[in-house]
């Protein structure tokens, strides 16, 4: 397999306007289980991704820049803006996207920088310390440096989100947990 063909299958902008468009004809209510699982499989989906970039790269299949050039169109895919007439469908949509942006940076700071010296627990406490202070750009950082170690194999432990106060870091804490179910378990999420 040349690098190419290793790469072309990574993440597609009609991968991403399938899942828009599903969401956009189904009735959602995010209190409704199924409604919930459509947009975790979204979020997930574009997480198995990323895994499948840093598999990739540790298989030796690409190298680092084509790794953070294949991160970076990703992202800009995934977070390009929505254009629903539904608000609450714009919002719901947004959620999942702000939960995605810590993968996309833990993932590039990973291969650029390596892993991160420190522990998830302590990164994810000082992110929401920094939210609370309201510096959310030391917050993300923070976040990002706890993407970096579980990229590298250390666990998150998900109940941490139930300590933290509902924001931005318990949704990119939300984010690194699709990142590690993507790296124990990087299998597609069907779109149907």
């Amino acid at each position: 397999m040349t690098e190419d063909e290793a790469v072309e299958t990574f993440y597609s902008e009609e991968r991403w306007q399938n899942w828009l468009t599903r969401v956009d004809e189904e009735e959602l209510d995010p209190e409704n289980e199924d409604s919930a699982r459509l947009l975790l499989n979204l979020q997930d989906d574009a997480a198995i991704a990323i895994a499948k970039v840093l598999a990739a790269l540790d298989d030796g299949l690409i190298d680092d820049d084509r790794a953070v050039e294949e991160i970076h169109a990703i992202r800009e895919v995934v977070l390009a803006e929505v254009d629903f007439d539904d608000e609450d469908k714009v919002m719901l949509i947004d959620g999942v996207q702000t939960s995605l942006v810590p993968v996309f940076y833990a993932a590039e700071e990973f291969v650029v920088g390596g892993v991160v010296e420190g522990d998830v627990e302590e990164f994810v406490r000082a992110a929401a310390d920094a939210e609370a202070g309201e510096d959310f750009d030391a917050a993300l950082g923070y976040v990002v440096q706890a993407g970096t170690r579980i990229i590298d194999g250390e666990p998150l432990d998900i109940e941490l989100v139930d300590e933290l106060e509902y924001g931005l870091v318990s949704e990119w804490v939300n984010g690194l947990d699709s990142l590690q179910s993507a790296l124990e378990d990087p299998e597609v999420v069907e779109e149907d």
